[in-house]
């Protein structure tokens, strides 16, 4: 493979002449560093710089830079072009030393590229930063006015400084470390120090009552230090050491915890489906009944529902009213071992774009609070402010837990563009959601988590490491003769399904407690359970004999059970107390069933059956429905599942490239730039401009590049018939996909939609 050194020297004057001379594995570097350059694949090196100086690309590699190497190039850009590296040192007060793995790293992402008389900052960063690089101002030749006396040297400035009032120096020490744009009102308190400070010119009128602290005041004032605090290296964790064993065991249980909380999240809304809301999402009284359910706070109750849906085990079923209910997916992973359904919820949370913890959060911009499993849940930036998080944890040596405060400023040292109060949120929500799933133990990276999130890792390792550290299923459980009973352990299959049936879930933990009520009871009779059956099971379910109070408490429902039946008229009620009847008919509650007595043992109503059944549930009668025959209807119990789908797969992560796509990419981009570089050849052999095609990004570049240095380009535009012409083009201005400028001969001012040029070059 070719290589830069086999290639003649050119002279560098552009970005783009520096990328084509780069190595092979200079260019590898500069892919991997920023991925978002090789989707899709570039035409050639050409194509590959014009986008690598985009305002969209250099966002984004901006986005990567941690603290350190954002103060550099900070530093970089306030100085003079090309950049004078010893005045960075003083800026920075660092070593000339310390400072070349920084400058050299900035180069390989392409934010600073070299040439015969140094190194040159690319332009579209200036655009990034913004006006106002690390808070300064603008330097006094950009400002409006005359040249103050006080620039002559920098001891006149530090006369004038020292001789201003003490109001005045109030003033200047609140635009000092920026934002360096104030506003003074003629008539306020601080009017005469403002006075001073304008005729003094060490501050600017900019338009009305704003002003501004030229950049030469403000590093004089930070005395010759860009930055409050220069933080070249990341902050320090602070740890607490444990024992592996001791984290892995946690994360196991919690592990386990997780697992049953998606059965029993399935397991409620298979019979009874939450509807989904117009706007999408999960209604605030269905979230809040399933919190209930769960016996999990809010937080922990939304990371359940949103990860089952990110790992494709619940979804909207797509009907004409859609409902949120368990995929066929979900009746698949339910019978596979406990490690193999683990590492499926792992894979999901670490790939997921969505963040459970705005739910019940207010937007930023105002509203109604988020709902769970709504639109509003996606959080792009969420997959990348996890990884980072993990990343801390997994570079720590085992068995080691960081503490929130200091994993915090490690984060937000790790990425200084986002907003301190999210990464203050959403590093507290990942250690948090981390434990949860039992990625993590203690606050550290259980073995399990580790491999899982290793991306060379094969899940099957870590479903052996997590398997050895689950807790065993229990197949019994402990009656207690206070009406509860205590399964020691997670319970699976047909006896979970039956403790869930006869009775509630009161408290979870390493041990489960289930209480047993009038309403449990009848529960498990209304599907058609009879009194002995529902004793008999737990008797074998249970190490300890059935107690006395939960036998009185199952005969005494099934007693009342089925003594008053429902059946059509539209609704009729029967029943052989007469008594019973009695009390329904003087029930206000009931008033809305219209009841008729027509026998003595027979009353009637206009509702539906099942209405009827319902209320009379409702105002603690026990009713059974009736066959036509006059035997117990059973009613059928459906669990609800969405329509058969394809297993969502974890989105692409744009923020890796591998090795073989970097290869096949180097290579394509070599031979793209041999056959630009015969094109520019044979067009210089021949009269006139001939043009080679260009991308659109490849081209705009261009004319930015011409517009900054008042050159021509010579560009080939298709009109409106289809016909190309070629334009000695000299642009003024790029705005809103056009180019506005002048073209030879002409002073009138022209008009160039970018996509409409087909290929161009500097003049």
């Amino acid at each position: 493979m070719s290589t830069s050194s086999s290639r003649p020297a050119t002279a560098v004057r552009s970005l783009a002449d520096d990328v084509r001379g780069r190595s092979d594995e200079q260019l590898r570097a500069l892919v991997r560093r920023r991925p978002d350059l090789a989707r899709p694949a570039p035409s050639d090196l050409t194509s590959l710089a014009a986008r690598a100086s985009t305002r969209s690309s250099v966002q984004r590699a901006l986005d990567g830079l941690d603290r350190g190497h954002l103060q550099v190039l900070e530093t970089l850009v306030v100085g003079p072009d090309p950049v004078d590296l010893a005045m960075t040192t003083q800026l920075l007060i660092a070593s000339p030393r310390s400072l070349d793995g920084f400058v050299r790293e900035l180069w390989d992402r392409a934010l600073l590229w070299r040439s015969g008389d140094g190194l040159h900052v690319v332009r579209a960063v200036s655009e990034v930063l913004g006006p106002h690089p690390a808070g300064l101002g603008p330097a006094i030749a950009d400002l409006p006015g005359s040249t103050p006396p006080w620039l002559a040297s920098p001891e006149a400035l530090d006369q004038v400084i020292a001789s201003a009032p003490a109001d005045a120096r109030k003033i200047l020490d609140m635009l000092t470390w920026g934002p360096p744009i104030g506003t003074l009102s003629p008539g306020g308190p601080m009017a005469a120090a403002g006075a001073w400070l304008l005729s003094h010119q060490l501050l600017i009128a900019l338009s009305g009552e704003h002003v501004a602290l030229p950049r030469e005041v403000a590093l004089r004032l930070r005395t010759g230090r860009l930055h409050r605090e220069t933080a070249l290296n990341a902050p320090k964790l602070t740890v607490t050491n444990y024992e592996q064993s001791s984290v892995d065991d946690a994360a196991g249980g919690q592990a386990s915890e997780l697992l049953g909380l998606v059965d029993e999240l399935a397991a409620d809304w298979g019979p009874r489906p939450p509807r989904v809301l117009r706007a999408g999402g999960l209604s605030v009284r269905d979230f809040k009944r399933l919190t209930s359910i769960l016996d999990v706070d809010m937080d922990h109750a939304a990371f359940v529902v949103e990860t089952a849906y990110a790992a494709g085990l619940l979804a909207d079923d797509g009907s004409l009213e859609p409902v949120w209910a368990p995929t066929p997916g979900y009746d698949d992973w339910q019978q596979k071992p406990s490690a193999n359904r683990w590492v499926r919820l792992g894979q999901a949370w670490l790939s997921s774009g969505r963040a459970p913890h705005l739910v019940g959060t207010v937007p930023a911009g105002g509203g109604s609070p988020i709902n769970a499993l709504s639109a509003e849940v996606v959080y792009p930036p969420m997959r990348q402010l996890r990884g980072d998080v993990l990343t801390e944890l997994a570079e720590l040596p085992a068995g080691q837990a960081a503490d929130l405060a200091s994993l915090e400023k490690r984060i937000r040292w790790r990425r200084p563009m986002r907003r301190g109060e999210i990464i203050a949120a959403v590093t507290a929500a990942v250690l948090r959601e981390a434990e949860w799933l039992g990625i993590t133990g203690r606050g550290a990276l259980s073995t399990a988590g580790r491999l899982l999130f290793e991306a060379t890792a094969d899940p099957s390792v870590a479903e052996e490491a997590i398997n050895t550290h689950l807790p065993s299923p229990v197949e019994h459980v402990l009656l207690q003769a206070d009406l509860t009973a205590v399964a020691p352990g997670r319970l699976e299959g047909s006896l979970a399904q039956f403790m869930r049936l006869v009775a509630d879930v009161e408290s979870r933990g390493g041990a489960t407690v289930y209480r047993f009520s009038p309403q449990s009871v009848r529960r498990a009779l209304d599907a058609g359970w009879s009194s002995g059956q529902v004793l008999s099971a737990l008797q074998d379910a249970s190490r300890t004999p059935v107690p006395q109070p939960l036998e009185y408490l199952v005969g005494d429902v099934a007693r009342r059970h089925g003594q008053t039946r429902v059946g059509t008229v539209a609704a009729y009620i029967r029943s052989d107390d007469t008594t019973v009847l009695d009390t329904m008919l003087a029930d206000r509650g009931l008033a809305a069933l219209q009841l008729r007595r027509v026998a003595p043992t027979v009353v009637v109503s206009q509702a539906h059956t099942l209405v009827v059944l319902e209320m009379l549930r409702e105002n603690g009668f026990a009713p059974v429905a009736e066959t036509t025959e006059g035997g117990v209807q059973i009613p059928r119990v459906s669990h609800h599942r969405t329509p058969a789908r394809r297993t969502p797969t974890a989105p692409t992560i744009t923020s890796v490239v591998d090795d073989e796509l970097t290869e096949i990419l180097i290579s394509a981009l070599r031979a793209g730039e041999e056959s630009a570089a015969y094109e520019r050849e044979r067009a210089q052999s021949q009269p006139g401009p001939r043009l080679p095609s260009t991308e659109p990004a490849v081209a705009l570049a261009l004319l930015r590049e011409a517009s900054a240095d008042s050159l021509g380009v010579w560009i080939g535009y298709a009109d409106a018939d289809g016909r190309t012409k070629r334009i000695l083009f000299y642009p003024k201005r790029i705005e809103g996909g056009r180019a506005y400028g002048s073209v030879e001969g002409s002073n009138v001012e022209h008009t160039f939609s970018i996509h409409r040029i087909t290929g161009a070059a500097v003049s």
